[in-house]
């Protein structure tokens, strides 16, 4: 059992008095039989005029602000300690029929993991579909798991990884034609290669914990929030894939928020009014240690 506290920070800054529309907030872990959360703060500056908790269709706790008045910043600081239980390798417990690809869900899991299932980007020429099937083994099954495991280290030992502070995720397609991509580009990029396959594959919003920040064998992703996916094996459940760092099973990853999509599981969006020359920036600061030990990443820009 390890204990991790997480302190993010989020900086708003506005040339001039802005008013402040709703702000939406994944930022609590979710608590399961791998993570417990022991503590969150959340600190908002300015003051909301009111703050309320929801769960979204996903079950992810969500924080909703609604402000008064016009400022000419925004800091929103996250602070979090949990235990975190990982085992040094995963331990696949498949049931029989899920050994092998291809396999097939049972008629009751497809009524739930359908839109899961589904693809979600356009692949007209079957682009994606090829890439994916050249990790199967031709004539004959498949392993299961070695299967989602090779895919997951083809990624990260094939693709070039850059921190975009852009909005938005890249297609599929065009991180597979120019091989670079941010962390949620390749969760996405293996979210839809999975589905490709028939796969249940879902997104993951969270933190990434670098051990060994300062050496060549560090994870790559640390400093910001970082994101993956979870494929649903039967058995199992569903399954950590990490294609940045190449990890299957949930080391190092603390996770937040669970969505079909990207777009569903945004830390941290809102609005405001004013002139669009007004935003000065925004400024992430994220760091992740393990108790007692110094900070394991630095500010992001």
């Amino acid at each position: 059992m390890t204990i991790l506290t997480v302190r993010h920070l989020t900086s708003y800054a506005y040339a001039a008095p802005v008013r402040l529309g709703e702000h939406r907030m994944m930022l609590r872990p979710r608590d399961s039989n791998d993570q417990r959360l022991l503590e969150a703060r959340l600190e908002i500056e300015p003051r909301p005029r009111r703050l309320r908790w929801i769960h979204d269709v996903f079950d992810n706790c969500v924080a909703i602000a609604d402000f008064s008045g016009e400022t000419r910043r925004l800091d929103v600081e996250s602070t979090i300690t949990l235990e975190h239980m990982a085992p040094d390798e995963p331990d696949f417990l498949l049931e029989d029929r899920a050994r092998t690809y291809p396999f097939a869900y049972d008629p009751d899991e497809m009524l739930d993991l359908a839109r899961s299932i589904e693809r979600h980007y356009p692949d007209p020429s079957g682009e994606l579909g090829r890439w994916v099937r050249q990790f199967l083994n031709a004539g004959r099954a498949t392993e299961t798991t070695t299967l989602l495991m090779t895919l997951t280290r083809a990624i990260k030992e094939s693709f070039v990884y850059e921190r975009r502070t852009e909005k938005g995720t890249q297609s599929p397609l065009h991180t597979l034609t120019t091989r670079h991509g941010s962390c949620r580009d390749f969760a996405t990029l293996m979210m839809e290669a999975a589905r490709a396959l028939g796969f249940a594959a879902r997104f993951v919003s969270g933190y990434l914990y670098v051990p060994r920040a300062d050496t060549e064998e560090s994870h790559r992703g640390g400093g910001s929030t970082h994101a993956w996916c979870q494929i649903f094996l039967p058995g199992s459940g569903w399954v950590e894939f990490d294609p940045t760092n190449g990890i299957v099973g949930n080391r190092d990853l603390i996770r937040v928020a669970v969505a079909r999509d990207a777009r569903q599981a945004i830390p941290l969006h809102g609005c405001y009014w004013g002139k669009p020359e007004d935003e000065e920036g925004m400024v992430v600061t994220v760091v992740v240690r393990r108790l007692a030990d110094r900070p394991s990443v630095a500010e992001a820009p």
